[in-house]
Order: structure tokens, then C-alpha cells, then sequence
């Protein structure tokens, strides 16, 4: 096998999917390793996750920088000296600028509790529920510089259930985020997606005659 590549993960709460990544990346076979986990938060709970794990960690506080260019030369500098090669989000609660992903194109991951493009930004779940989807679920997709608005790479659908509250349904949603942002890593790191325009392509992926979650059921008299 080839040498894993070098991931980063921007974060700024507790890490739950920096926690399913760190788990991922603990098999033998899996082809990337996190190299460097950085915080704008010093207080985020992920920062733990990634010491405990013996992985670095940076934090670098937004406010402290005069202006966006500064926090994000400083972001960049710390990602060139790990030799990151790919960067993932991870619950990290700041807007790339257009700039800095010129730099990194077609190298950033992000995951959202939406079936994008419904529900970008913030509260997802919530929004769901406001508009009375019978169907919700999250997304991976290459970030860009809109807002949740890049190609998607790969979603997972869960039904919205009676009596739901956004807690309950962003924590079962969360549960298939934690699937499906290692699978989608692994993939790119393979070397098995393309990106053409919109159009993200999974080499090997199944190719499904009818699969589909429907919601609600009924059953008939």
C-alpha cells in the first residue's frame, strides 16, 4: 500500500466526527492519517480528542488576528509546515475565503446535517423540521466559496420521525455522519473520486435499480 496521505481537520466544539476519523484512520488499511487537528476555539473538546489520540494540535484564535487574511496566512502556514495534503472540517464555525481555497482547491472536505443544497448553514436539523420534511440526512461535499454549496460527494438519508425534536433528529443524523465522512475520506484518498464541473464520479461505486428510504409508511387495512 502507498503511503497514507496527510490530513488536517479545522475544528472548533466537541469532535464527534473528529473522533470518527481519528477511529478510521487506526486501521491498518485505511489511507490517510491525520497529521494536524487546528481549533480557533481553545476550549473545544475536540482539541482533547486529538491529544489523546497523540495527534498535534494548534489553536489559532480568530480574534487575535487584525483581519481574515492574517488568521488564514497563519492557517496556512501551520497546514504547509504538517504537509497536509487534504482538509477536512469539522464542526469549524468559520467561512473560508475564496483566497485561501484557491490555494487548496478540490482539497477541502466539509459535512453538513442536511440533504444539501435543502437546509445550508446553520441549524439544518432545525430548519428541517421547520419546513415539515418527512426526510432529512447529511452531506459530504468539496467546499467552495458559497455557503454549503459545494460538489457532493456522498449524502446519507434518515426519515424524520413522529414526535421529533432537533435534538433527536441531529443526533440520528450524526450517527451517519460518522459514517459517512471516513467512507468519503477513504475514497478521495484512494484516488477514487472525480470532480467534473458539479459532478462528483466514485469509481467502483453500486449502482442501484431502485434503493430508496420512503417515509412515512403505512400499512393498508
Amino acid at each position: 500500500m502507498s503511503q497514507p496521505i496527510r490530513v488536517g481537520v479545522l475544528v472548533s466544539g466537541n469532535g464527534s466526527n473528529l473522533q470518527a476519523l481519528i477511529d478510521a484512520s487506526a486501521a491498518p488499511d485505511y489511507p490517510a492519517r491525520i497529521s494536524l487537528v487546528i481549533s480557533n476555539n481553545p476550549s473545544a473538546f475536540a482539541l482533547r480528542r486529538a491529544q489523546q489520540a497523540n495527534i498535534p494540535t494548534i489553536v489559532l484564535e480568530h480574534g487575535s488576528f487584525a483581519t481574515r487574511d492574517q488568521f488564514e496566512d497563519a492557517l496556512l502556514q501551520a497546514l504547509q509546515k504538517h504537509d497536509v495534503q487534504l482538509l477536512c472540517l469539522a464542526g469549524f464555525m468559520r467561512l473560508l475565503s475564496p483566497r485561501f481555497l484557491r490555494l487548496f482547491r478540490g482539497q477541502v472536505l466539509n459535512i453538513h446535517p442536511a440533504l444539501l443544497p435543502s437546509f445550508p448553514g446553520l441549524h439544518a436539523p432545525r430548519q428541517a423540521l421547520a419546513h415539515g420534511v418527512k426526510i432529512s440526512g447529511c452531506t459530504v461535499h468539496f467546499v467552495d466559496e458559497g455557503t454549503d454549496t459545494g460538489p457532493i460527494i456522498l449524502q446519507a438519508a434518515v426519515p424524520v420521525l413522529p414526535g421529533d425534536d432537533e435534538a433527536a433528529l441531529a443526533a440520528r443524523i450524526l450517527q451517519e455522519e460518522h459514517f459517512i465522512y471516513p467512507t468519503a475520506v477513504r475514497w478521495v484518498a484512494e484516488g477514487a473520486v472525480s470532480l467534473n464541473g458539479r459532478m462528483v464520479r466514485v469509481q467502483g461505486e453500486p449502482e442501484f435499480s431502485d434503493h430508496a428510504l420512503r417515509n412515512p409508511g403505512r400499512r393498508v387495512p
